[in-house]
């Protein structure tokens, strides 16, 4: 079974926040709260963990995998961001939206678009995610919480535990969770295009 840790949304406990970044180095995949839906995670360099997540998911090479980010700095280690892109990204994050990029070379190539080259890229709006990001000191490789034939994800944590507790290392209890997952917006292409519309507003980008 799994860990369950209870995490305040607005005061992360600093010593929950070390263990489970001690179960992500150790090749753990961990459910954790975002500013819009549960996400599933792990380490970006961990292959293992990724493919159980892919299993988890029932996940192929052409889903756009997210890396999420702290900052916008950290970000564009991982992407390819030009200046009226860069412009865009600020104007935009933190926030609930996914934003579809180049990739850059430090992007594992099992996490690319196999055509496209590209990488979903994320920088949400919550301490908990927040909190993680820093003692990680790199970004999560993760997806939303949707299990296969369902439509929304999991909003409740205690409900994510008793279905997942056999396959995933942490559950992450930081509150319910909006049902809405991220607006996804391609920026790779100039114009940009939503690709899926969620809690972010779309507006700006239509």
């Amino acid at each position: 079974m799994s860990q369950f840790f209870v995490i305040h949304p607005d005061n992360p406990q600093s010593r929950l926040i070390k263990q489970a970044v001690d179960i992500i180095q150790e090749g753990g995949i961990i459910v954790y709260p975002t500013d819009s839906a549960y996400a599933i995670g792990c380490q970006l360099a961990n292959k293992d963990a990724f493919l159980r997540i892919c299993q988890l998911r029932q996940l192929d090479e052409t889903h756009h995998f997210t890396l999420v980010c702290r900052n916008l700095s950290e970000l564009a280690t991982y992407a390819l961001v030009d200046n009226p892109t860069f412009r865009t990204l600020k104007a935009y994050t933190p926030g609930p939206y996914t934003f579809i990029l180049n990739a850059s070379k430090e992007v594992p190539k099992r996490l690319l678009n196999p055509k496209r080259k590209t990488i979903g890229i994320r920088v949400p709006d919550c301490k908990v995610v927040q909190a993680l990001l820093k003692e990680l000191d790199e970004p999560l490789m993760s997806v939303s919480l949707v299990l296969p034939q369902q439509e929304y994800p999991i909003i409740d944590p205690k409900e994510i535990y008793e279905r997942l507790g056999n396959r995933v290392d942490l559950v992450i209890d930081g509150g319910p969770c909006s049902v809405t997952p991220t607006t996804v917006v391609d920026l790779v292409e100039g114009a940009p295009k939503v690709l899926r519309i969620g809690k972010g507003d779309p507006m700006p980008f239509q």
